[in-house]
């Protein structure tokens, strides 16, 4: 090789060695709510989704998923079902991989038993990450640890402007100021499919409820905070019609904990 073309290659490579990684792609969301009785309900919901469902998502590529009950929420007894998908297109791959998978199907067979209905109604939220907080954090955990309690927080708001100004306010601000006092975010989403619409929801996750307590505590009286707030255009009245929360324990074979 001459040394013109040598240098041009060896420059060449080296501009495609720092380039830098395409920017992740936003993450999907999909919130599905087992409503149930108590009794055998809840036990044939939590077998379901732990001995066919889980399994079944790992082999479909379906991922980080959660399963979380509540401890302070609506309409209780429920299971929330969490599933994460890199992009739009992943979705329909992995429901085609479980409509193939067999195993997964015998389980979904039995536990939709029409004589013998295993939960009173399915709900669910399809939500797409934010632009500037565009993936699911999973918490660091190990089996010593014990389980984090989880806030999920949904914001209603009167029309599409105003959810997406909320939106703009967790980007630029709101969202870092949580992670700086500890509150552990996990994932931020707009619903695209839903009720309620426009609503945003976001997932905190906490040591326990006293450390939730404190923190948001700490957050209400954070100067930053204050000063976001403060801004003409960003309060509550204006750009929130309604806030719902619901606080959450991960079932004992959540992957997210």
């Amino acid at each position: 090789m001459k040394r013109r073309e040598f240098v041009s290659a060896t420059a060449a490579a080296g501009m495609a060695a720092a380039a830098p990684a395409d920017p992740p792609k936003n993450a999907y969301f999909h919130l599905l709510y087992f409503y149930m009785r108590n009794g055998s309900q809840v036990d044939r919901t939590t077998a379901y989704l732990r001995d066919t469902f889980l399994p079944a998502a790992k082999r479909a590529g379906i991922g980080p998923v959660g399963f979380f009950s509540p401890v302070i929420g609506e309409r209780s007894p429920y299971i929330l079902s969490l599933a994460s998908y890199p992009a739009w297109g992943a979705i329909a791959t992995a429901y085609e991989r479980l409509a193939a998978d067999k195993d997964f199907q015998k389980g979904w067979d039995e536990y939709n038993n029409i004589q013998d209905p295993a939960y009173v109604r399915m709900e669910s939220a399809l939500l797409r990450a934010f632009d500037g907080i565009p993936t699911l954090d999973v918490p660091p955990t190990d089996a010593k640890r014990a389980a984090r309690v989880f806030e999920l927080r949904t914001y209603e708001s009167v029309n599409e402007k105003a959810s997406r100004r909320k939106i703009k306010m967790f980007e630029d601000g709101e969202a870092g100021i949580f992670r700086r006092l500890g509150m552990a975010p996990v994932f931020f989403g707009q619903a695209i499919v839903g009720d309620k619409l426009p609503h945003l929801t976001y997932m905190l996750s906490f040591d326990d409820l006293a450390s939730r307590e404190r923190l948001w505590r700490a957050f209400g009286s954070d100067a930053e905070w204050q000063k976001l707030r403060a801004q003409p255009g960003l309060s509550d009245a204006e750009i929130v019609s309604n806030i719902s929360s619901a606080i959450l324990r991960p079932l004992a074979f959540s992957p997210i904990r």
